[in-house]
């Protein structure tokens, strides 16, 4: 959702161990939070924030099932808030203590990964398809064999973002396979093109969008937002929306059952819902968000950015990617282990 760094960052805070009234820890992706959105925050409320980031759902997932982490707030993608909740690790947000909460656009409401809003309110969405250097590859970018069968200019040069739920929906998708399938002739399909794809590689690495506009890499598995920023830098990167299939998600942001900062949590909900502070996370981070009325502060680039805005004949190849059943992940895992070793 997204360049990430496995990082740990601190803004305007102290130790993340301290919960003094007027602060607040946010576990969030790296790369992915505005500096001047919290500068914003602290400045017009008096509360510190302090950032650590984390590289993958299940880094996140791992350290707060563990417990004691400290962390108030959490920023999961949609098929893993079902997962958070089911283990009790979000609370329920009290609606009346959000007074920005009708500015949630409508089709971001009712999702079915968290009816109702009852638990998360929208940080960003996007997709995840292919970015190329086209000064090193000129034909066409709107596949996934972009990685999966790497033409002859791209061998040795393509990078995959070891983001498995990403990866493993795309090779799927492309085998004409469906989201969660637990089809073996499928999947045994996918485990032999990664498997035959990986040797044209040249890594496994996240940290696209510095490496995209330096051109150490000239092609990778990435995502929406991460490649506009890449873009911006060096306009030879192009975005493509696999035409087997992409996923879609969104990012969403919890109360954690065991927050400390309660009050200062809720006041940071409600304040990423004005629109205006909306646009200051996607004017940083180069994706949608789902606010209502955020457009009109948005940068120009990003109104008409083909990453951004998705052209009408790839609209329909875009899925939400469902929480899969723990037989599913099981499968997958097992292919992804063989894959990373």
């Amino acid at each position: 959702m997204k360049s990430m760094l496995i990082a740990t960052t601190a803004l305007f805070g102290s130790t993340l161990s301290a919960f003094a009234e007027g602060q607040l820890n946010l576990f969030n992706w790296g790369n992915y939070t505005s500096p001047e959105l919290i500068e914003k925050f602290t400045e017009e409320t008096g509360i510190t924030v302090t950032i650590t980031d984390y590289d993958s759902n299940t880094t996140a997932l791992a350290k707060v099932e563990a417990g004691g982490s400290g962390f108030d707030l959490v920023v999961p993608s949609a098929n893993y808030v079902p997962v958070f909740v089911g283990k009790g690790l979000l609370a329920e947000l009290d609606h009346s203590r959000l007074s920005n909460i009708g500015n949630i656009a409508q089709e971001w409401v009712d999702v079915a990964w968290d009816p109702g809003r009852k638990f998360t309110i929208p940080w960003q969405w996007g997709t995840t398809g292919v970015a190329v250097n086209t000064s090193v590859y000129g034909g066409d970018v709107n596949t996934s064999d972009i990685f999966l069968d790497p033409p002859a200019e791209l061998v040795g040069k393509v990078n995959v973002v070891p983001e498995m739920n990403d990866v493993m929906a795309l090779a799927i998708f492309n085998a004409g396979g469906e989201a969660c399938t637990e089809d073996l002739e499928v999947l045994k399909k996918v485990r032999d093109k990664l498997m035959a794809a990986k040797p044209s590689w040249i890594a496994m690495d996240y940290g696209t969008t510095d490496k995209l506009s330096s051109n150490d890499l000239v092609a990778t598995v990435n995502w929406n937002g991460s490649t506009m920023r890449a873009r911006l830098n060096n306009p030879d990167v192009v975005y493509g929306y696999p035409v087997e299939g992409y996923p879609l998600w969104m990012d969403s942001v919890g109360l954690l059952a065991d927050a400390q900062n309660v009050d200062e949590a809720y006041k940071f909900l409600d304040f990423i819902m004005v629109p205006e502070n909306a646009a200051m996370i996607s004017s940083f981070a180069r994706y949608a968000n789902g606010i209502a009325g955020s457009e009109e502060f948005m940068p120009q680039e990003m109104k008409e950015a083909p990453e951004i805005v998705i052209p009408e004949e790839f609209v329909s190849a875009g899925k939400f990617l469902p929480t899969c059943p723990q037989s599913a992940t099981e499968l997958y895992t097992a292919i992804w282990t063989e894959l990373v070793k």
